[in-house]
């Protein structure tokens, strides 16, 4: 009741209030109105250790990234995660914005799309579910000795396309478990965030279809090589067997071989508003 008398008194939107009574139907559908973080709070460290490990243990090993590690990081990392709740059509971080979280990924469906820093005419977009996380560019920042104290910049807009239930990780909690425990920092585990990267993932395919473009465009200029120079033989061996019309014959060949230096301009000429169109597949590659 204070709640709707509170919308009321500040003149809030109906589609600002609708948002508003969703989230906390599906917070109460959740916890059934308790606050499980002040009441861990109060008890002992140990028993909240215990309690964390607990509820976020079996869930936290379902991320890939945390399969392989000890124990005793995972208790650090069960110890620090927070969980949170988000809506349909919440969004979650946009591009641009400072990323104070990474977020892991226990149920519900997310989607994240990049535009790479505003590129005209640039998208990509990818379905984040259970056992994904996102906001990878804080753990970068935090596994960083030499790290600024400000905040890293989201190259992601993530929004929530269902209800999703998640653990934040805050990027002071992030930068303690890094500056303790340095398994953090092994090749293996490396390997495992790249795979499981948005960032690096778009970079490889960005990367790939960059390559096959080079490639293609370097085999249309060999067929065209070749074409050209089985004409010119063609004309030349039919100018030795008809010597009377040897001008015409090499009127013909020069008339071919400019068609052909026209047919190659124009495509190199074409090629810029292609791009237009389609931009270049370039994509920044993320930090080591």
């Amino acid at each position: 009741k204070r709640r709707e008398q509170w919308m009321a008194h500040r003149l809030l939107p109906e589609n600002l209030r609708k948002r508003i009574r969703r989230y906390e139907q599906y917070k109460w559908q959740e916890t059934r109105g308790v606050d499980e973080e002040n009441l861990l709070s109060n008890l002992p460290k140990d028993l909240r250790r215990d309690i964390k490990r607990h509820l976020c243990l079996a869930l936290l090993m379902r991320v890939p990234m945390f399969e392989k590690m000890d124990e005793q990081l995972l208790d650090a990392l069960c110890d620090r995660l927070q969980p949170v709740l988000y809506t349909e059509e919440s969004y979650i971080v946009r591009e641009g914005d400072p990323v104070d979280e990474m977020l892991f990924i226990m149920r519900g469906k997310l989607l994240t799309m990049t535009t790479n820093g505003g590129r005209t005419g640039f998208f990509n977009s990818e379905h984040l579910g259970a056992g994904d996380f996102c906001g990878e560019e804080l753990l970068t920042w935090a596994l960083d000795p030499h790290t600024s104290s400000n905040l890293p910049i989201s190259t992601r807009t993530v929004r929530a396309l269902v209800e999703v239930e998640a653990f934040a990780l805050k990027a002071d909690d992030l930068k303690f478990v890094a500056s303790q425990f340095r398994r953090l920092h092994s090749k293996q585990l490396r390997h495992t965030f790249r795979f499981y990267s948005q960032q690096w993932r778009t970079w490889a395919a960005c990367f790939i279809q960059a390559a096959w473009r080079r490639h293609v465009k370097k085999k249309l200029e060999e067929s065209l090589k070749e074409e050209e120079n089985r004409l010119q033989d063609a004309l030349a061996k039919e100018a030795c067997g008809s010597s009377p019309s040897l001008g015409a014959t090499m009127y013909a060949s020069r008339f071919a071989a400019n068609i052909l230096r026209t047919i190659r301009r124009s495509g190199s000429v074409r090629k810029p508003r292609i791009s237009e169109r389609m931009p270049p597949m370039l994509f920044q590659k993320p930090a080591e």
